[in-house]
């Protein structure tokens, strides 16, 4: 045994119990639907947002529902222009049972140059409409188990392996059964590295997952707060000092003020280093003819919000906080 092995196992002995350690995955490493990459491959990355997205609930939808070459037509272009834009990778948040389909995101990856990464997990939000008969009966581990193995083996049967977790809990208080997949995915990030991304909103529910992941004994910077927008700067503070994200990922043409009054604050009280940002746009819907009218603008962050905050002293080194270091970090953890 090498010596920094040694002093590694050592230390590790000696402060079991007494630390929160982060789980333990190839440095530096994400898994995109096209391979792993060095995450300082990721360039400039937009940390949320979606392809396409199925409404009709866990028991209908799947990939007989769209045709991947018509989805391809109708999404290629505006890949295409994050592209000309500067963008290099796209995170894309749709979750099993809501119209993920790795194979599709890795045509569309492939065709455009964007780097895309997809995810494993369940989404509990909308009272459970998107969750599968068998997240009401198992248990935590159970649920940990599926997604293990989607994360080694690649999910269903496509071998595209997922670069992160993304879970979804209601808005108020956590039920029993959301308290149960913040813990499997809080399992599941001990065996396999992967940030847990939960779409969460309000902030109650927020730190109701981060103590849940610290009784799991995971480090709450593998916690994503997904939809923080809106909430009081006191709890963002909060947040950072636990070492959670705040993820303010619903940018669109009508809130560009907003959205800069908040990361002028973000910056002013410290707290960029652990900020995200996003539209959560797109997106095709299979319900609607032709996928619908893609009503949510994936350049509304460089169109609008970018000249909109450089005018008030945004730097470059802070977009590229924001849009590189940040999502480098959180995506490696």
């Amino acid at each position: 045994m090498g010596k920094e092995r040694y002093t590694r196992r050592c230390f590790l002995k000696a402060t079991a119990g007494s630390l929160i350690l982060p789980a333990l995955k190839p440095s530096g490493i994400v898994h995109t639907v096209r391979g792993p990459i060095r995450t300082n491959q990721l360039g400039l990355t937009l940390i949320h947002e979606h392809i396409l997205v199925d409404f009709i609930g866990a028991s209908e939808t799947g990939p007989h529902r769209w045709k991947r070459a018509a989805v391809v037509a109708r999404m290629l272009p505006y890949l295409q222009e994050l592209k000309r834009l500067g963008c290099r990778t796209l995170v894309e948040c749709t979750p099993s049972y809501l119209g993920k389909d790795p194979l599709l995101l890795s045509e569309l990856s492939e065709r455009s140059g964007i780097q895309i990464i997809t995810n494993v997990g369940y989404y509990g939000a909308v009272d459970n409409k998107f969750l599968p008969p068998h997240a009401f009966t198992e248990t935590a581990d159970q649920l940990a188990d599926r997604w293990v193995a989607e994360y080694e083996n690649g999910i269903e049967s496509t071998g595209i392996r997922p670069g992160f977790m993304k879970i979804s809990v209601n808005p108020g208080p956590l039920s029993d059964l959301h308290r149960k997949l913040v813990t499997a995915a809080a399992r599941t990030h001990k065996r396999t590295g992967l940030t847990i991304y939960s779409h969460t909103g309000p902030y109650v529910p927020a730190f109701e997952q981060i103590e849940i992941l610290k009784q799991e004994g995971v480090n709450p910077s593998a916690f994503v707060w997904v939809h923080a927008q809106g909430q009081n700067m006191v709890h963002y503070a909060r947040a950072v000092r636990e070492g959670a994200w705040v993820s303010l990922d619903g940018l669109d043409s009508g809130n560009v003020d907003k959205y800069a009054e908040t990361l002028l604050l973000m910056k002013e009280n410290k707290l960029l280093h652990r900020t995200l940002l996003s539209h959560d746009a797109g997106w095709y819907d299979p319900a609607k003819p032709d996928g619908g009218p893609v009503s949510r603008d994936y350049t509304v962050l460089f169109k609008r919000l970018m000249p909109d905050l450089n005018r008030q002293g945004f730097t470059k080194k802070d977009w590229k906080l924001l849009l590189e270091e940040n999502p480098k970090t959180v995506l490696s953890f």
